[in-house]
């Protein structure tokens, strides 16, 4: 019989995982509403709860017991597919990005990261670009032209926007010489954090990420104000839930793949000199993690802020924004990086 006791370790994290990416998803939304009340000068969801604490225990419940509406003219498996797929791929980018360094107990050592693959960052790049194919069979199939117009949009945004964000990351590579998330992290040790030389790839990477998420001003494809609701129109009860729960969980992954590529990931300042004064490897890897949820948990608020405060763009300057500006952009930052590397580190090109 096979021994299962080495995967133990990996599924405690795998399970740990997906419960706090769900928790984060759930408060997320919570958050958001709270941080429009804040900016609206209102009070926001405060009746059930501390302060409105279990308001995203009730909005689940009533998910939950909605009732469940599949038009009779849509497809009904690719109906049902669609928030199926979305949900499925949100969930799967997190098990390559190192939430932490490693944890020693009972002598045995516990890296906080699922997996450490050598191509991390194009499996994260592979499985959000099967995300879409969730809100595209999704407005497809629900046999509605508002529906199907949001889908349309989301596909030409989602590519348009992916190119502007690949070119982004091959200024990064340009530099760090790897496609491992760990060892992204790793080489940005302490405060070497890679946006001091990458600020022009990650103005660049975080607008595109605000597409990717289909986040204002980029919310085209859902856009209430012309398709109704977009994409889920038609959707009802937890399958909708899906997809707004797949939007919350890609804003958190976007948040954490943001902090690992160019803000250090769980490095932080002054970890040297933690170790040394207190000879502890499990207290700079809990600080750490401690410091890597703060620069996703700012990020996500970034998210949010922007939402409240920029006006949502007409299609033809979403266009015109990823295709004449980002990606000339990118490529001009990926010719200036290679001259940077050519001038003051030419024996990397031989790597």
């Amino acid at each position: 019989m096979m021994d299962l006791t080495p995967f133990i370790p990996s599924m405690v994290l795998i399970l740990a995982l997906f419960a706090l990416t769900m928790l984060i998803a759930l408060y997320t939304t919570f958050a958001e509403r709270k941080v429009a009340a804040f900016m609206q000068d209102r009070i926001g969801p405060n009746r059930f709860g501390p302060g409105g604490m279990f308001q995203p225990l009730a909005d689940g419940v009533k998910m939950f017991l909605k009732e469940e509406i599949i038009p009779v003219a849509s497809n009904k498996f690719l109906f049902i597919l669609g928030p199926s797929i979305a949900m499925v791929a949100a969930l799967m980018t997190g098990v390559v990005i190192p939430w932490g360094d490693e944890l020693t107990l009972l002598g045995v050592t516990f890296p906080l990261q699922i997996t450490d693959l050598n191509f991390g960052l194009l499996y994260i790049f592979a499985v959000v670009s099967i995300g879409v194919y969730g809100i595209m069979i999704g407005g497809w199939a629900s046999n509605n032209k508002f529906s199907l117009l949001g889908a349309i949009r989301a596909s030409s945004q989602v590519i348009s926007y992916e190119i502007g964000m690949g070119l982004s990351i091959i200024a990064l590579l340009l530099i760090t010489g790897s496609l491992s998330m760990k060892e992204i992290v790793e080489q940005q040790h302490g405060f070497n954090w890679n946006i001091w030389y990458q600020p022009i790839g990650f103005l660049i990477f975080i607008t595109c990420a605000f597409a990717e998420c289909n986040r204002l001003p980029f919310d085209l494809p859902e856009c209430e104000t012309e398709l109704i609701g977009g994409y889920h129109t038609e959707y009802s009860s937890m399958k909708l839930g899906f997809f707004l729960f797949a939007e919350y969980i890609n804003m958190f992954i976007s948040s954490a793949v943001m902090s690992t590529l160019y803000f250090g990931g769980y490095n932080f300042p002054f970890m040297d000199q933690l170790l040394e004064l207190t000879q502890s490897q499990n207290l700079v890897t809990l600080v750490g993690t401690v410091f890597f949820f703060g620069k996703i948990f700012f990020f996500i608020f970034f998210f949010m802020w922007i939402r409240w405060t920029i006006p949502r763009f007409r299609y033809d300057q979403l266009m015109n924004l990823g295709w004449k500006v980002l990606i000339p952009l990118a490529l001009l930052n990926i010719l200036l990086t290679g001259i940077g590397v050519a001038l003051f580190n030419p024996s990397s090109f031989g790597n």
